[in-house]
């Protein structure tokens, strides 16, 4: 809430609220228009779900992908954080859209980072990101992998 408030005074031109500097245009874009908000039934064989937090600062993502033929089709996040934490999901959920597998394994922090231009008091919100992606990517396989088995155990 405070910092909706500060990016909205920021928004209005506001001098009373210096810490708009440390956001960049695209955090502050993410933050404002974040992209694909919401959720996906997390029983839907097709979809990963991740929950990652950091304790120390309060941020925590919910992250979940949707999965057609090896290819992540579309992602949906919910985060309860910073501007920055907002961001980074928000970011990391376009970044996803259309990768395969592999792909999407090689997503680093420090990309999300450098496209964002975290502050260095703020890469932890990316890293979260990440480990959101490898989890959500994780939860999709373990499914998977359950499926399979069921299937050959029925056979």
């Amino acid at each position: 809430m405070i910092l909706r408030i500060v990016l909205y005074r920021c928004r209005l031109g506001s001098v009373a609220f210096k810490q708009c500097r440390f956001y960049s245009p695209e955090v502050r874009d993410h933050f404002k228009n974040p992209r694909n908000v919401g959720s996906f039934d997390k029983n839907d064989p097709d979809v990963g779900t991740a929950v990652v937090g950091k304790a120390a600062c309060g941020d925590v993502i919910k992250l979940q992908i949707k999965v057609q033929d090896g290819v992540i089709k579309d992602a949906k996040f919910k985060t309860f954080g910073c501007g920055s934490a907002i961001a980074s999901s928000s970011y990391v959920s376009e970044l996803l859209k259309g990768k395969t597998f592999k792909e999407a394994t090689e997503i680093k922090n420090s990309v999300i980072a450098e496209q964002l231009k975290l502050p260095p008091v703020k890469v932890h919100c990316s890293l979260l990101a990440e480990d959101a992606v490898k989890l959500a990517l994780k939860d999709y396989q373990q499914k998977q992998d359950a499926l399979k088995a069921k299937a050959d155990a029925n056979a």
